[in-house]
């Protein structure tokens, strides 16, 4: 196996990891763009792409597909019903909330670490590889546009929107690795171009 893995495989990794939890919780929609986990730091969710990040964003998607509000304050602060479907998906939580981000500190429990070590490893294996493969860069490689503005993590995410009107965040340089299509409409989301923009 080459010790080279471009995100397009990271990304297949990551959904073959969603698909492992899904065996387990059939509810949790499919992951429409995996790729716009890597590279993207949320300090609310944790910084570091990880499968306890995965299953932190399951969570989010239970939640959704159940109508449920699991967070507030913009997305930052992860209330009990955020709790009750992390403690279901096998995540531990400090026993007092964080006061700017909630329970969105969870770590995952001795079974579920049991249940899924085989997917853990697996995508520890390809986040290894995939940090080898970027390690690489130089002065002169692209980094986007958080580089640019002295931003800490993957960058700051923007609005791309699809042809039927639905519109993700998403960090550019993440979109620019491939496209990510819309579920609704089957066409790739793309960041409009600002009309009017000043010059300088």
């Amino acid at each position: 196996m080459s010790t080279t893995q471009t995100p397009p495989v990271l990304a297949a990794e990551l959904a073959l990891a969603w698909a492992d939890i899904q065996r387990y919780h059939p509810e949790l929609p499919d992951l429409a763009a995996p790729e716009s986990l890597i590279g993207e730091s949320s300090s609310a969710c944790g910084h570091e792409l990880s499968f306890e990040r995965l299953l932190h964003e399951a969570v989010h998607g239970i939640a959704a597909a159940r109508g449920v509000r699991d967070t507030s304050r913009a997305g930052r602060y992860h209330n009990r019903r955020f709790l009750a479907i992390a403690e279901e998906l096998g995540l531990d939580h400090p026993e007092e909330p964080h006061p700017s981000s909630g329970f969105s500190l969870v770590t995952l429990n001795p079974e579920a670490k049991r249940r899924y070590r085989p997917t853990i490893d697996r995508l520890q294996r390809a986040l290894k590889a995939h940090t080898a493969a970027t390690a690489g860069d130089t002065a002169r490689s692209f980094r986007g546009p958080a580089a640019r503005h002295g931003s800490s993590g993957g960058g700051v995410r923007v609005k791309a929107v699809c042809d039927c009107g639905r519109n993700v965040r998403v960090v550019p340089s993440v979109l620019a690795q491939a496209p990510i299509v819309c579920g609704g409409c089957g066409k790739p989301f793309r960041i409009p171009e600002v009309v009017g923009a000043a010059a300088g």
